[in-house]
């Protein structure tokens, strides 16, 4: 978000570091998140992608280092007001739910019921009606989850994160899993959110679509930082992948586009 040209902190990483059974996963990040950003984490597999998102939404304690959100550092802030500026939709959906679409979405309303309020159903009917709306389901609500395609669960899950009204929504892959249309239905929802992004992602080509900025992680330390337009070259990706590309302009919207080498020169020395 920009406000009288000053862009606004929503979110900084400071020093973070995380280790288990003494390996160092990750190492020394530090980076700023801006409000209504869409932030992509990007590296190979194995690099600590999920595990910071782990650390950002308190799943995982940091070895070292802070996160802060709105200035405050994330321990200083409970459970309850954490969540309620902050969702997650994780990478695997839930299984074996034998429940309706609306009810799904009417858990993401538990954490803002008092103990001694009285539930009003009419109009948390009338909120699930919106989401299921937004998220272009509103003939789904009756059916069952389980019984969605792979796209429609995403979009769901991701409705349920936002019956929490949050200011910031973290992705665990969201795109994992799907087909290129749904792929795109998702990603073209999460930008159309207004708020703030942080997500793991693999394809770079959507990436670079998609993301205001990148983080590329490798064996646990960032080492590119920022706009596709600038960290999207054939040197970074590969000194980052190991494959050799090429990069020119998508026709429709001039980001950034990786055509990757299929020969015998697809290996590169990193």
């Amino acid at each position: 978000m920009t406000v009288n040209n000053h862009t606004i902190e929503h979110l900084s990483v400071n020093n973070l570091s995380w280790s288990c059974a003494d390996k160092n996963v990750l190492q020394q990040l530090n980076f700023k998140v801006n409000k209504g950003e869409t932030i992509g984490i990007l590296g190979p597999n194995g690099v600590g992608k999920s595990t910071l998102l782990r650390c950002i939404y308190k799943y995982l304690k940091p070895s070292t280092g802070e996160i802060y959100l709105d200035g405050v550092n994330i321990n200083d802030i409970s459970r309850r007001q954490f969540s309620a500026k902050v969702a997650v939709v994780l990478q695997h959906p839930p299984s074996g739910f034998s429940v309706t679409c609306r009810q799904l979405l009417a858990t993401g309303l538990v954490s803002q019921h008092k103990w001694w309020q009285a539930i009003d159903y009419k109009k948390e009917q009338r909120v699930i009606d919106e989401v299921l709306e937004q998220v272009n389901l509103s003939d789904k609500g009756e059916h069952i989850f389980e019984h969605l395609s792979g796209g429609e669960k995403q979009r769901l899950l991701i409705g349920r994160a936002l019956l929490q009204k949050p200011e910031i929504l973290l992705l665990d892959e969201p795109t994992n899993h799907l087909d290129i249309r749904y792929q795109l239905e998702v990603l073209t929802l999460i930008k159309s959110l207004n708020i703030t992004v942080i997500a793991t992602i693999h394809d770079l080509n959507l990436a670079s679509a998609f993301c205001d900025q990148m983080l590329f992680l490798k064996e646990g330390r960032l080492v590119k930082n920022g706009p596709p337009s600038a960290v999207m070259s054939e040197d970074n990706i590969r000194h980052i992948y190991g494959v050799n590309a090429h990069i020119d302009r998508h026709p429709t919207n001039e980001n950034p586009r990786i055509t990757y080498h299929y020969s015998e020169a697809l290996y590169a020395a990193v």
